[in-house]
């Protein structure tokens, strides 16, 4: 009899009657996000990592929904597994619910680890969605809202004009989100860019423009060498050691030897357009596996 009892015990943080809302009323509306940002409403950070909108969701009850799968380019039914105070659980992600409305809906996107949400930037991710009725009736797209607005293009800008004007300054570093292309004029050098995407290491699709890498092969070069390096793209396509493992003793002399690679095989056979955000060219970190056969 005591077991029978504990099972049909509901926890607090499943009961129903705790819940805040209900989906009852946009049942069947289906969702676009047309906006990502963080909090401080801009949806880039101080690193150059942008937010982007890609959701499309539709709640069919208070215990289901469906979100678009753009691998699958189809929409998935998932549970809706209420938490507490407005956390939920479904895709495989945790968010929590600020409004809902028959127009639009705002989620928070949380990160949480051992049932615990991070309290950090990593929970601080703001999510808006437009139904698609009130798309129509502001007669644009869900392309169109998606695009950037002005405090992005503010922001940006704003931090273009710091990196440029001091592109060592490690504090004012911004990725591109265009990174740096490379283009041989000579058969004698190659550049591949390398993807560092990672699931298993929860390296998203960003990873490949915040921490751009690319393989350069040179042959036939001075010697055979590798030489993995960090290096600073200004916004002219200039080409400037950053990074690099060295003893104490030999630092200066290999800065000057990688340096020297840099300029007599980069800078004089390969066509270098710097990177990019929103249009603006500016400085930018990448690394460069350099290998030379003699």
């Amino acid at each position: 009899m005591l077991a029978l009892a504990a099972c049909n015990q509901k926890h607090p943080k499943e009961n129903p009657e705790e819940r805040k809302f209900r989906f009852e009323q946009i049942k069947n509306i289906k969702y676009y996000e047309v906006r990502r940002t963080f909090a401080s409403g801009i949806a880039f950070n101080e690193i150059g990592f942008q937010q982007k909108p890609e959701w499309a969701i539709k709640f069919l009850s208070d215990t289901t929904v469906q979100a678009y799968s753009p691998t699958m380019n189809k929409m998935l039914n998932f549970d809706l597994i209420f938490s507490h105070e407005g956390v939920y659980n479904f895709a495989r992600e945790w968010f929590r619910i600020k409004t809902i409305s028959k127009d639009s809906l705002l989620l928070q996107r949380l990160e949480v680890n051992a049932k615990q949400i991070a309290k950090d930037v990593r929970s601080e991710v703001f999510m808006t969605f437009y139904s698609e009725d009130y798309i129509k009736k502001l007669k644009t797209t869900v392309e169109d809202l998606r695009k950037p607005r002005k405090i992005d293009t503010a922001y940006v800008q704003e931090r273009v004009r710091l990196i440029n004007s001091n592109i060592f300054d490690s504090t004012k570093f911004f990725a591109a989100t265009n990174p740096v292309q490379f283009k041989s004029t000579n058969k004698i050098i190659s550049v591949e860019k390398i993807s560092v995407i990672n699931k298993l290491e929860n390296r998203t699709a960003s990873y490949d423009y915040l921490y751009p890498e690319y393989e350069v092969k040179i042959q036939p070069a001075y010697k055979d060498f590798v030489h993995t390096i960090s290096a600073i793209v200004d916004e002219k396509g200039n080409i400037f050691v950053y990074r690099f493992t060295a003893m104490d003793d030999y630092r200066e002399n290999r800065k000057k030897v990688l340096q020297g690679i840099l300029d007599v095989y980069l800078k004089k056979l390969l066509v270098v357009k710097p990177g990019n955000t929103l249009g603006f060219t500016h400085s930018s970190v990448i690394v460069l596996d350099l290998i030379g056969k003699k």
